[in-house]
């Protein structure tokens, strides 16, 4: 009997001795693994730098030419708009030219820029600011006279009751971006109450009568 006793108390002194050694072990009631490192917080990896590069002068080029030079330099977020206001689409770009870019060339520029094209047709005059689309109309009807049909039909409420008629032919009137106003009813500062409206148009390179 002694010897069975001294055999238990032995071993209770080893368990309590190896806890003592782990305060992990301790804290969580299990056994201590021997020869496993504390763990450690892994380090976080730094935010990636946003790349930059040189954006070229690209005004005066053909806009095609332009949009190629403009990805070779590393910018590939780009735009094109119709620097007359008149809302044309640049379909095809080698049949426009650049007038303005935005932003201007210059180097460390973060190249996820969008870079936008401000362009008119090969044989137009660039002009010296690009021309604003024509301001919604309200209650009262805006001065739309010389303003590309389709920027104005933008500029006009979405339920207004429009005609467009030819001004100088008989000619139908299908693809308003090549139309300006020459006239129309009611006139400028007129009240606008819903009541239908209507424009005469011309091509954008005739004059009108």
């Amino acid at each position: 009997m002694r010897t069975h006793r001294t055999i238990t108390l032995l071993a209770a002194a080893s368990v309590l001795g190896l806890t003592a050694c782990d305060p992990q072990a301790a804290d969580s009631g299990k056994p201590a693994t021997p020869g496993t490192p504390a763990a450690t917080p892994a380090a976080s990896s730094p935010a990636p730098s946003a790349k930059t590069a040189t954006l070229p002068d690209l005004v005066g080029k053909g806009l095609q030419t332009a949009q190629d030079e403009a990805q070779q330099a590393g910018f590939f977020v780009l735009t094109s708009h119709d620097a007359l206001g008149r809302e044309r689409l640049q379909a095809l770009d080698r049949n426009w030219k650049v007038c303005s870019q935005t932003p201007g060339p210059g180097a460390g520029l973060d190249t996820k820029t969008s870079v936008d094209f401000g362009a008119v047709k090969l044989e137009e005059a660039c002009p010296a600011t690009d021309a604003p689309a024509p301001k919604p109309a309200g209650d009262v009807m805006p001065n739309f006279v010389g303003q590309g049909m389709k920027a104005v039909r933008s500029a006009l409420p979405a339920n207004a009751s429009v005609t467009v008629k030819d001004a100088v032919q008989s000619r139908v009137v299908l693809q308003e971006s090549n139309w300006k106003v020459c006239t129309q009813d009611p006139k400028a500062g007129a009240a606008l109450t819903g009541q239908p409206l209507t424009f005469t148009v011309a091509k954008t390179d005739e004059s009108c009568p």
